[in-house]
């Protein structure tokens, strides 16, 4: 491998975030390994993942004057044999070392490799290289007012708020529709009534229509209880949001916007 230009600490730090992070990077002993197999030194096994590599590559880096052990540990770490039963970690993985690399004029391809690129200059550019999870719900069909209420945190692949905001978009279709101020289980309850409803998804002239005004409300109840009222209270670094869950809820946001489509109002 040619001599590669060193990196600056910013990248080198976002690269090992990526691959030390505590839901979804390489676990201490992959970490280890790795550093092994490159005749690199552990300086710092206690520490935290991420610091821990970072700590082991800048001593390379300074050492060598040259920023190879970066490339050389990402294309052993990016191994797809590595990923035969977890593709999906192999994405999350490769999208976020994508915004890592960008500015540094790298990227990793399917095979797990770092390959030169276009340099970004950018933030919004380096983080549309990785938007790859409004790509998958596209591709699922997911409804228009989803997309709505959470564009800007779906580009920067924040799924915390996003999913946030696609819940709270949500309830303010509902009290769009209906006409009415309250939220929550209170605003769903009161629209969503078989006895008295403000909304109905159906003709509620059967016992399984009826059934089904009650299923959809229980689903949105639970749905903000669940999710809108711990990620709105909880600080996001306490309240994990890992992709698969994400794109399960805004299906099941989509589903109800579906269902709302076809309601109409008393």
């Amino acid at each position: 491998m040619a001599k590669l230009p060193c990196f600056d600490s910013a990248q080198l730090e976002a690269a090992c975030k990526v691959l030390g992070d505590t839901s979804n990077g390489l676990k201490g002993d992959e970490i280890g390994h790795i550093l092994a197999q490159l005749k690199l030194l552990d300086p710092d096994p206690g520490f935290t993942k991420w610091k821990r590599l970072f700590n082991a590559l800048v001593n390379a880096q300074n050492m060598h004057k040259v920023g190879n052990h970066l490339v050389l540990f990402i294309n052993h770490a990016m191994a797809p044999a590595r990923y035969t039963t977890t593709p999906e970690l192999f994405a999350w993985r490769r999208d976020g070392l994508n915004v890592a690399l960008a500015f540094a004029g790298y990227a990793v391809n399917e095979r797990g490799q770092v390959v030169h690129s276009t340099p970004e200059t950018t933030l919004t550019g380096a983080l549309a290289r990785a938007g790859h999870l409004r790509s998958v719900l596209e591709s699922r069909g997911t409804h228009v007012e989803v997309f709505k209420y959470c564009k800007a945190e779906l580009l920067q692949e924040n799924y915390f708020h996003a999913v946030l905001e696609a819940v709270k978009g949500l309830a303010e279709r509902i009290r769009q529709m209906s006409g009415l101020g309250s939220d929550g289980a209170e605003l769903v309850n009161q629209v969503f009534s078989t006895k008295s409803p403000v909304i109905a998804i159906n003709t509620l002239q059967s016992e399984t229509e009826l059934s089904e005004q009650k299923g959809i409300a229980n689903l949105l109840v639970g749905l903000f209880g669940a999710i809108r009222n711990p990620t709105a209270h909880a600080p996001k670094v306490l309240w994990a949001m890992p992709e698969q869950d994400a794109i399960d809820i805004f299906s099941m946001v989509s589903f109800l916007h579906r269902k709302l489509d076809g309601a109409t109002k008393l």
